[in-house]
């Protein structure tokens, strides 16, 4: 199955996986903060995509701890960070539900960053992939790691018609920090 070509401009649904977490004692899982290596790992993030050429327009966010750790160490990098919303509904979301927050996205947005966790974020990365470039999605289906990022680009005029296996998963990048 390939990618359909669809009109509108070029849309690209950037997906990144929170850095590292911690696991401290008597702390929610919602409350867990980054883990050092998620510390070193998210401005490596952040940097990757400034490189790529993949900053967002918007950016969505899980409002759990790591998720707004991540985001706020990868948009440090970036001279202007865009505007950012943090959703409740990206926290343990799903396929549905994650596509529901992406499809209520303005259609002046062209670029949009999501920021949450998985199981869900790699599954909507191969719901949405109709294919992939260089085995991207062989990649994606083996593992989406901690700072792992998915851009996925696709035709449309609006964030509404996004649909499985419409986009095409040009590029995945796992970013690592070096300790120090």
């Amino acid at each position: 199955m390939s990618a359909r070509i669809g009109a509108g401009p070029l849309r690209r649904l950037v997906v990144l996986r929170h850095a590292k977490s911690a696991w401290p004692d008597g702390v929610a899982d919602h409350e867990r903060p980054l883990a050092p290596r998620g510390r070193r790992d998210a401005p490596v993030a952040g940097r990757r995509l400034a490189e790529a050429d993949c900053l967002p327009d918007l950016a969505l966010c899980s409002t759990a701890a790591r998720a707004r750790g991540t985001w706020e160490l990868a948009s440090a990098e970036w001279g202007t960070p865009p505007p950012v919303r943090h959703d409740p509904r990206l926290y343990a979301a799903d396929v549905p539900e994650l596509l529901e927050v992406v499809r209520e996205v303005s259609s002046e947005v062209e670029t949009l960053l999501l920021v949450g966790h998985n199981p869900g974020l790699e599954e909507l990365v191969l719901e949405l992939a109709g294919d992939g470039l260089d085995g991207t999605l062989d990649e994606v289906r083996t593992k989406f790691p901690t700072s792992a990022i998915a851009v996925l680009a696709w035709h449309g005029t609006t964030w509404r018609a996004l649909a499985p296996g419409m986009a095409l998963l040009t590029d995945v990048i796992v970013a690592r920090g070096k300790k120090k």
